[in-house]
């Protein structure tokens, strides 16, 4: 093999050099967004620079009080999306109205049939919930034509339902729009990458996040519960430094 000529000596000392001017977190957007794929990647990156400068008007946007059938998304239907289906389920449950609405859970890049992350079941056991008998969903285009909002975790999620199911943008929406404090309308970040205390505070952001989603498609049925205050109060508070009850097992399945 050749060895490499001046001029590309050159090229890879301008790279390395210019590597060390941009800071750590562009280099990683930007990779994100190299894996996402050009359409995804583009809408992601668009996200992530009106986030980052405080422009965050796309996540206001509420699910309709007529919508009657929820999609939860994530990356891996492990985790959050896995967590949010079953408290979902167990909200409707101490409120009686569990056949009102259908509820499901899945992910973009998930692998059917895996058990939930240990941890989150770990988390999901101290919120008196289980996830025990959850196995991970792989998306599909009939679950996304037949749910009446799609609820997303973070940017990655939303971009890839974008630009993978353009004609149904609409129906995607930001769960964090019903975080409370420092976290509301701001992404729901993926415990996956940090440890069980991560997936804890995860966990509270989103039992927050359900009461107040199935609040507001029933105002009259979800009273706000001691519990869920300090929930709130412990997930704003992380968001600014950042025997379980065997809930909903007969599922109506989109």
């Amino acid at each position: 093999m050749s060895a490499p000529g001046a001029e590309e000596v050159g090229t890879n000392r301008a790279k390395q050099l210019l590597r060390g001017f941009i800071p750590g977190f562009l280099l990683q957007q930007r990779e994100i967004a190299r894996r996402l794929g050009v359409e995804a990647g583009r809408q992601y990156l668009r996200l992530r620079f009106l986030d980052t400068i405080g422009v965050r008007g796309q996540n206001y946007r509420p699910v309709p009080s007529s919508a009657r059938s929820l999609l939860f998304v994530c990356h891996g239907n492990i985790m959050r999306s896995a967590l949010a289906e079953s408290l979902t389920y167990r909200v409707l449950h101490e409120c009686g109205i569990e056949e009102k609405i259908i509820v499901i859970s899945a992910g973009i890049h998930a692998t059917a049939g895996r058990e939930a992350h240990p941890w989150a079941q770990d988390a999901a056991n101290e919120l008196g919930i289980t996830l025990a008998g959850h196995r991970a969903r792989p998306l599909t285009h009939d679950m996304v034509e037949s749910s009446d909002a799609i609820l997303a975790m973070d940017y990655q999620n939303k971009a890839e339902l974008s630009a993978r199911f353009p004609e149904y943008r609409e129906k995607v929406y930001m769960l964090g729009a019903y975080a409370e404090g420092a976290g509301q309308y701001r992404e729901i970040a993926d415990p996956y990458h940090g440890d069980l205390e991560t997936t804890r505070i995860c966990a509270r952001q989103l039992q927050v996040c359900i009461r107040n989603l199935i609040g507001s498609l029933y105002p009259d049925s979800v009273p706000l519960k001691e519990t869920d205050s300090m929930a709130s109060q412990q997930a704003g508070s992380a968001s600014k430094n950042p025997g379980p009850a065997v809930i909903g097992t007969n599922r109506r399945q989109i």
